[in-house]
């Protein structure tokens, strides 16, 4: 290292002698001039070499340093990125082996069913075909129309004598029995003769119920829902009744499965749920207990007319909702499709309660009940006490089953109870609300009532004593336009009792 410095020294000492010889003798510098450049080229040389000797190598080596650590650093990058890339193609395979093994079970059931519809559609085809060749009128053979003329002879023959004074009547020749193809023959006809008066009666019916629409003759009846043992009236159903232009009042059985068929059942669901409101409305100025349950059908909730105004309607009465019950069947609750649930689910949405009506069985599900917002289920007291001889078909026992829904915030509510008997067991099976004609009958609604009248009670002034009976009162009031009378000898109606005060 040593021997180095001292050749460098010389070569600048040199380089400087050098470089002073060449000014003196080629640009004729003085001798003063020519030392003072040599001694300046000498020390800029030395400068130069100290300069190089100390900074140049170390900076040369940190270099080389970082980019051999920048070089490790994106191999191992590199590596990474290899190895997820390997962990994402297998998770990839993965994924898409388990696909495949979940959709080809799926498939091939869809082939499966693709299959059996074929098979199905070619099954209906061929009834259609077999009901057409029974529907259509067969030739009458010839032995059948030789029996049917010799049997129109004697026919003819006594009608003529039966005009004359007297004379001789011939009997009938005797007819032979028709061949079986006769008789299938006119078995069909039978049929589609019952078939066609069906069809008129049906018509006439329909016509009967627009009749009664159009001329607003559709009543609202009451029948109240009592608690026991108490029979301390609870709530009301709201009953839906048709007059026809003679005065007849036809029961709901008599018309809603024509009106059903028919697409009647939205306007009339339509005009009950206004009522059921207004009739609501009233009873809680008198009782904020009270409450309305207020039939559905499966039609209305399907509708795409009638339905949104009447969802409309409720949205704006939604303060009547703790109040107002919505009732719909065991079995369109079974055959609900999804636009009728999604018009239950709007319901329940805007605070609305529902109860479950004719049950057929009692194959329930308590938790998914309450959690769709049913909050009542009515059973018939027959089916409740096994007398019907159906199977309940259910796991729990009847007599827990008032405990089982409690559970779930559903109340059990007895129908159609009509003997005093039927109370006594029902009290065992822990049922704390009935309803049946041995409380009271279903009750029409005063119709200045549901006219914006000013009079504050809803109901006839026969609800008003069905309704002390179901309160528990002996004695019903009279019929007198004394209201204190009234009053003094009504001291617990309950619910609409309560509001009929001025008559």
């Amino acid at each position: 290292m040593r021997l180095g410095a001292i050749f460098v020294a010389l070569c600048m000492v040199l380089i400087a002698g050098s470089a002073g010889a060449v000014v003196y003798l080629v640009f004729g510098f003085s001798g003063g001039e020519t030392v003072t450049v040599a001694l300046a080229v000498l020390t800029g040389l030395g400068l130069y070499n100290a300069f190089t000797s100390r900074g140049g190598g170390s900076v040369g080596a940190s270099q080389f340093a970082d980019l051999a650590h920048a070089t490790a650093d994106l191999a191992r990058q590199v590596g990474e990125i290899g190895r997820r890339l390997a962990t994402l193609q297998s998770k990839v395979e993965n994924t898409i082996e388990r696909t495949r093994a979940a959709t080809n079970p799926l498939a091939v059931e869809t082939d499966e069913l693709g299959m059996l519809v074929n098979q199905l559609a070619e099954t209906v085809a061929r009834h259609e075909t077999r009901l057409a060749e029974l529907a259509r009128p067969r030739p009458m053979p010839a032995a059948a129309a030789a029996a049917a003329a010799a049997a129109a002879v004697p026919a003819a023959a006594s009608e003529s004598t039966s005009s004359e004074a007297m004379g001789p009547v011939e009997p009938a020749a005797p007819t032979r029995p028709e061949p079986p193809s006769t008789a299938l023959a006119a078995g069909v006809h039978d049929a589609l003769a019952a078939s066609v008066r069906d069809a008129l009666a049906s018509e006439d019916m329909l016509a009967v119920i627009r009749d009664a629409i159009d001329a607003n003759r559709v009543d609202l009846y009451l029948q109240p829902i009592v608690t026991l043992p108490q029979r301390k009236v609870r709530y009301y159903e709201a009953m839906s009744r048709l007059r026809t232009d003679k005065g007849e009042v036809l029961q709901a059985a008599n018309f809603i499965a024509q009106a059903e068929r028919g697409g009647l059942m939205p306007q009339i669901d339509n005009l009950n749920v206004l009522r059921c409101v207004q009739v609501v409305r009233r009873l809680l100025l008198k009782n904020r207990e009270i409450g309305l349950f207020c039939n559905l059908a499966g039609s209305t909730l399907a509708d795409a007319s009638v339905f949104p105004q009447l969802l409309e309607f409720l949205e704006a009465n939604r303060a009547i909702a703790p109040s107002f019950a919505i009732e719909i069947t065991q079995s369109v609750l079974r055959g609900a499709g999804p636009i009728e649930n999604e018009s239950l689910a709007a319901l329940a949405e805007r605070g609305f309660r529902f109860s479950l009506d004719n049950l057929q069985d009692l194959r329930l599900e308590p938790r998914e009940l309450a959690t769709r917002g049913f909050r009542f289920v009515k059973v018939p007291g027959s089916l409740l006490l096994n007398r019907t001889g159906a199977v309940a078909g259910t796991d729990i026992h009847p007599a827990d089953l008032s405990d089982l829904l409690g559970r779930f915030g559903i109340d059990l509510i007895a129908e159609k109870i009509e003997s005093e008997g039927m109370v006594v067991d029902l009290l065992d099976y822990d049922v704390r609300f009935g309803q049946g004609f041995l409380f009271s009958p279903p009750r029409p609604v005063r119709a200045e009532a549901l006219q914006g009248a000013e009079r504050s009670d809803p109901v006839t002034r026969e609800t008003a004593a069905a309704e002390a009976d179901a309160g528990g009162i002996s004695a019903r009031a009279p019929e007198t336009d004394d209201m204190t009378a009234t009053e003094a000898k009504e001291p617990r109606l309950g619910g609409v009792a309560q509001l009929a005060r001025r008559v």
